[in-house]
């Protein structure tokens, strides 16, 4: 019984080893393909650190579920995630904005043709916004006016509103 319960032990050690070492070469790829992306459109080095840190956060989380698994009885980890994930539903159904946002950020880093430096202006139905963008972070979008104002627009907002830009000569 016990060479069966010792041969389980070190089978699971294999197979967390995998998870972990396909974690990190999912990290890895992932970073390079960030980087490369970064290179290509000429985004800033500090954009590609926030978004990094986001999918980081992502993988390693997924990573841990999927070891926990493994170690766990199933039926125990099911009853603490069901229960964990309705906790974490009720949560960000409170503060839905937060989580657009940052699917938001996502988006603008990998997918948006106006870049730090670039002048923008924000079609408003009543009021226009207008300046140059300072800072992408992972929630807010800095723009600087031509009054030398800052003003910081959420993500989520310049994906859901008309955008007119205008390309910072160099």
């Amino acid at each position: 019984m016990n060479d069966i319960q010792e041969f389980l032990s070190n089978f699971k050690t294999i197979k967390t080893i995998i998870v972990f070492a396909f974690g990190i070469l999912l990290q890895i790829g992932t970073t390079k393909s960030l980087n490369n992306i970064r290179k290509k459109f000429g985004f800033q080095k500090r954009r590609f650190i926030i978004i990094n840190k986001i999918i980081s956060v992502i993988v390693y989380t997924s990573v841990i579920i999927i070891i926990s698994f493994i170690w766990v009885d199933e039926n125990q980890l099911i009853y603490f995630i069901s229960s964990f994930l309705t906790i974490l539903g009720i949560a960000f159904f409170a503060q839905w904005s937060i989580l657009s946002n940052i699917t938001a950020g996502l988006i603008l880093f990998v997918n948006y043709p106006v870049k730090i430096g670039d002048e923008i202006t924000i079609l408003e139905k009543d009021n226009n916004i207008t300046g140059e963008i300072k800072d992408i972070g992972a929630f807010f979008i800095t723009l600087q006016t031509e009054d030398k104002e800052l003003i910081t627009v959420p993500n989520s907002i310049v994906l859901q509103r008309n955008i007119k830009f205008k390309e910072k000569l160099k």
